[in-house]
Formats: structure tokens, sequence, C-alpha cells
């Protein structure tokens, strides 16, 4: 495999940037040509495909977000949407993809990969944590540590007030974050 196509799907989490380093490097390392697809399936679809290089990754470990944006698909949903992004993948001698991304993003790459052949990896990037078959998904570690910030100052203010607080948290149909962060708040 000599050319590989790359895309964040779905929302962004804490540690995708620092993912789409290594998988280009790497790529690069091993003699490959990495195209990085911007805004994730949508971008497939569309053919927003730009060549990554080292430099395309300098600086990015710590900023947050996606280098390569993200967006939700539904149009990938679709049997048109899907050969679309087949004939992408084909147009540009892509030979494998990486997907970073949550539940959405892997049916996605499950369809491209059991249904048209497109061999795929799928790198668990959700801040919610609630892919079963990962102990835990990029992201899922700074949203706990940023919940335990907040409640550390709220409880400072509500102890000084005399008063309660309720945190609401992310996490969707998965309730790890409020969990995680209750237990480690005390």
């Amino acid at each position: 495999m000599k050319r590989i196509g790359l895309l964040t799907s779905g929302g962004d989490a804490p540690g995708m940037n620092a993912a789409i380093r290594a998988v280009v490097r790497s790529g690069i390392y091993f003699g490959m040509e990495v195209f990085g697809i911007e805004r994730g399936y949508a971008g497939l679809i569309e053919n927003k495909i730009i060549p990554m290089e080292m430099r395309s990754v300098s600086n990015i470990v710590q900023c947050g977000g996606t280098r390569l944006r993200t967006a939700r698909c539904m149009e990938m949903h679709t049997k048109e949407g899907q050969k679309k992004a087949v004939e992408t993948i084909e147009k540009n001698g892509i030979e494998g993809l990486v997907v970073i991304g949550g539940d959405g993003s892997f049916r996605g790459a499950k369809i491209l990969s059991e249904e048209y052949g497109v061999p795929t990896i799928g790198i668990p990037g959700t801040i919610d944590n609630d892919l079963e078959y990962t102990d835990y998904t990029l992201g899922f570690d700074t949203a706990v540590n940023t919940c335990l910030d907040i409640i550390n100052k709220l409880r400072d203010t509500m102890t000084s007030h005399e008063r309660v607080s309720v945190v609401e948290v992310m996490g969707r149909h998965c309730g790890d974050i409020a969990l995680f962060s209750g237990i480690a708040s005390g």
C-alpha cells in the first residue's frame, strides 16, 4: 500500500491532531503518500483531498479541534453518497483509509470496507468514550480533566456562598464523562 487517505469525522476530540500527525509522519516514514480528506465523509464525497507532508502537520499537536476539519455527513448514509465516496477514493488512487472518529465514523468505514472493499483502519476519537471495543478514546481523558477543573473551581465558590451546583456534561447516550468526573472529584 503506497497511497492512503486520512479523515476525521463527527465531533472533534482533543488528540485528533496528534493522531493526524502520527499517521502522516508514520506513513511518510514508511514510504507512503498520505492525503488528508477535509471535512470527513462530506469532503470525501466532494473530493476535498489534499496531499499531506511533514510540514502539513507541524505545530498541530497542541492545537484543539482537527486540522482536517470535520463534519457530519447524512449523504454517507445513502448508497449514492457511498458510491461517490468510493469514486473519489478510486479517482485519487487511494488504497486505504484511516478514519479518526466515533461510532458514526466507524459505521461509514465499515460500509466502505465490507460493501466496497476499501481497506480501513479506525482510530477511536470521541470525548464520549462510547466505543465498547476500547477502554479509552482520544479526547475522553481531556474531557474528564476539563470537567474536574470546572468542578473544583465551582466547589470553591459554592462553598463560599453555601450553595449547591449541578454540573451537566456531554456524553450523548454514554455516561462515562459524568461517572469518571463524579468519582474523581469526590
